[in-house]
C-alpha cells in the first residue's frame, strides 16, 4: 500500500482561498446587518436627529468636514489606548483560564477548592468590584489588566476544561496501557481535542476583554474610549459618541472575524470540524 500524498500547493492555496472568502462574506453580511439595524431602528424609534446619528453622519463626521482629520486623530487615539488595554486583560484571563483548566483536569481537588472563587467573581457586578480592586492596583494599567482578566476568566475557564475532559476515555485507557500517565494523555490527547473549545474561548473572550477595558476606563483609569465616551456625553458631542462606539463595535466584529478565519485554518489543517462546520 502506497503513502498517501500530502496536498498539492494548489489544492491547500485552494482550501486557504475558500476558508479566507467565507470569513470575509460572513464579515460583510455581518456589517450589511449591523448598519441596516443601525439606521432602521433610528427611523423606527424616531429619535431625535440632534441624538442619534447614522451611518452617513458618523461617515461625514469622520472623513468629509473640515475637521475630520482632527476627529479621526481623537478616536483613534482613544481606541489604541482601550484596544491595548483590551489586549492586557485577554492575554491574562485566557492564560489564568487555560491554566486552572488544566488544573481542574489533573485534580478534581483543585477544582473544588478554585471553581468557588471563580463562580464568586463572576456573579459579583463589575461595577462593585473596580472600587475594591483600584484600591490594590491603583488606577494604572494593572487595574485594567485585572478587569478585562474577570472578565474573561469564567467563561473561558468553563469552554477549555469542557474541551479537555471531551476527549475519548478509551483513548486514555490505550495511553495508560502502554505506560503513559495523566501528563502524557493531557498532552498527547486532550489538549490537541480542546482545540475546538479553546477557540470557542478566545471568540467569546474578544468582546469580553474589550468591555472590561471600556469599563475600568470609564469608572476609573480616564484614559481610551470608555474615558472618551463619558466626557463626550457630558459635553454634548453626540458625533464623538457615536464615532467611538462605531469605532469599538467594528474593531470588535474585525477581531471576532480574525479569531473565526485562524479556528478555521488550524482545524482545518488538523482535520477536525470548526464551529461554523469549515
Amino acid at each position: 500500500m502506497s503513502a498517501a500524498r500530502p496536498p498539492s500547493a494548489a489544492k491547500v492555496a485552494r482550501g486557504l482561498g475558500a476558508v479566507i472568502g467565507r470569513a470575509a462574506l460572513t464579515g460583510l453580511i455581518t456589517l450589511v446587518i449591523v448598519l441596516v439595524a443601525w439606521q432602521g431602528l433610528i427611523l423606527l424609534l424616531g429619535v431625535s436627529p440632534f441624538i442619534a446619528k447614522g451611518p452617513l453622519d458618523v461617515w461625514n463626521w469622520l472623513f468629509t468636514v473640515p475637521n475630520a482629520a482632527v476627529n479621526r486623530t481623537t478616536i483613534l487615539t482613544n481606541l489604541t489606548v482601550t484596544l491595548g488595554d483590551a489586549f492586557l486583560g485577554f492575554v491574562a484571563g485566557l492564560v489564568v483560564a487555560l491554566v486552572l483548566a488544566i488544573a481542574f483536569t489533573l485534580s478534581r481537588g483543585i477544582e473544588s477548592a478554585l471553581m468557588p472563587i471563580a463562580l464568586l467573581l463572576r456573579s459579583v457586578p463589575l461595577v462593585a468590584l473596580v472600587p475594591v480592586i483600584s484600591l490594590i492596583t491603583g488606577r494604572g494599567p494593572s487595574l485594567v489588566v485585572v478587569m478585562g482578566a474577570i472578565v474573561v476568566l469564567f467563561p473561558a475557564l468553563v469552554n477549555i476544561a469542557f474541551g479537555l475532559r471531551s476527549s475519548s476515555p478509551q483513548i486514555n485507557d490505550v495511553i495508560a496501557v502502554y505506560g503513559g500517565n495523566a501528563f502524557t494523555a493531557l498532552r498527547k490527547v486532550a489538549l490537541p481535542s480542546s482545540l475546538p473549545s479553546f477557540f470557542a474561548a478566545v471568540k467569546i473572550s474578544i468582546p469580553g476583554a474589550i468591555t472590561g477595558a471600556l469599563l475600568a476606563e470609564w469608572l476609573s483609569t480616564g484614559q481610551g474610549l470608555g474615558h472618551g465616551i463619558v466626557i463626550a456625553v457630558a459635553q454634548v458631542k453626540n458625533y464623538e459618541v457615536w464615532a467611538s462606539v462605531v469605532a469599538i463595535t467594528l474593531v470588535s466584529i474585525v477581531l471576532y472575524g480574525v479569531a473565526q478565519l485562524v479556528e478555521n485554518l488550524v482545524l482545518r489543517r488538523m482535520g477536525m470540524e470548526s464551529s461554523t462546520g469549515a
